[in-house]
């Protein structure tokens, strides 16, 4: 069963597992499960998601009941007026904090502004050693989206050479198939932590947190992360 994390009369949250895509997709053909009709099967109601999360990427996935709270709430999330936190594992120590302000591309070539601000909390080293290196060296950071273009944490920390821990498609070819060797882990160390906004009815500011899931939990200890 999903976890849900938060549930009224107009919103329901989930904390959706790494590897389940939100709904049924042409470029996901091996898919058997969505986390769109899990949702819908196990509270047996009708829900429709207001935003999307990457299917390697675990964390807080937010639904409406009403087509209306679903409209306002895709203007919230477009208007940047939703507050978006995720914690994500980095190759390397990362700096103490930073901004990538940095355009991507949308998939038809037009370029988009795309901003992050992102704080290291941790940093761990561990005696495996990687290549020429004696040891391995991550950071746990926790990251601020302030817009939402496609991939865009796992374009922004590539960019700055502090990729996330199994990103295959931007992240480290090396780093992942050692995670996969070593600790036998395939998961995207990315996780949708927080969410916060205005409620669409009520006006009441609404904030929840969804907890790491249990592939993410035993990273971060496989890491000596405390």
């Amino acid at each position: 069963m999903l976890e849900i994390v938060y549930r009224d009369e107009h919103l329901i949250a989930i904390n959706k597992p790494h590897g389940l895509l939100v709904h049924r997709s042409k470029i996901a053909n091996d898919a058997k499960e969505f986390a769109l009709q899990m949702l819908r099967d196990q509270i047996e109601r009708h829900v429709s998601p207001v935003h999307r999360l990457d299917r390697k990427t675990g964390g807080l996935l937010l639904f409406a009941f009403e087509k209306e709270i679903e409209v306002a709430m895709h203007k919230q999330f477009q208007e940047g007026l939703v507050d978006k936190k995720y914690l994500a594992v980095l190759r390397g120590y990362a700096p103490d904090e930073g901004e990538i302000d940095y355009p991507l591309a949308k998939e038809n070539g037009n370029m988009q502004d795309a901003f992050t601000a992102f704080k290291t909390l941790q940093r761990s080293e561990i005696d495996v050693a990687f290549g020429k290196h004696e040891t391995s060296r991550y950071s746990l950071v926790e990251a601020t989206p302030t817009t939402g273009r496609m991939h865009q944490l796992r374009r922004h920390f590539a960019h700055i050479f502090y990729p996330i821990i199994g990103d295959r498609k931007h992240g480290c070819n090396k780093q992942n198939r050692f995670f996969k060797e070593e600790f036998e882990m395939t998961t995207m160390l990315l996780h949708a932590s927080e969410l916060a906004f205005s409620h669409p009815v009520t006006g009441e500011r609404i904030v929840f947190e969804a907890s790491v899931q249990p592939e993410f939990k035993h990273a971060l200890e496989l890491l000596k992360f405390s």
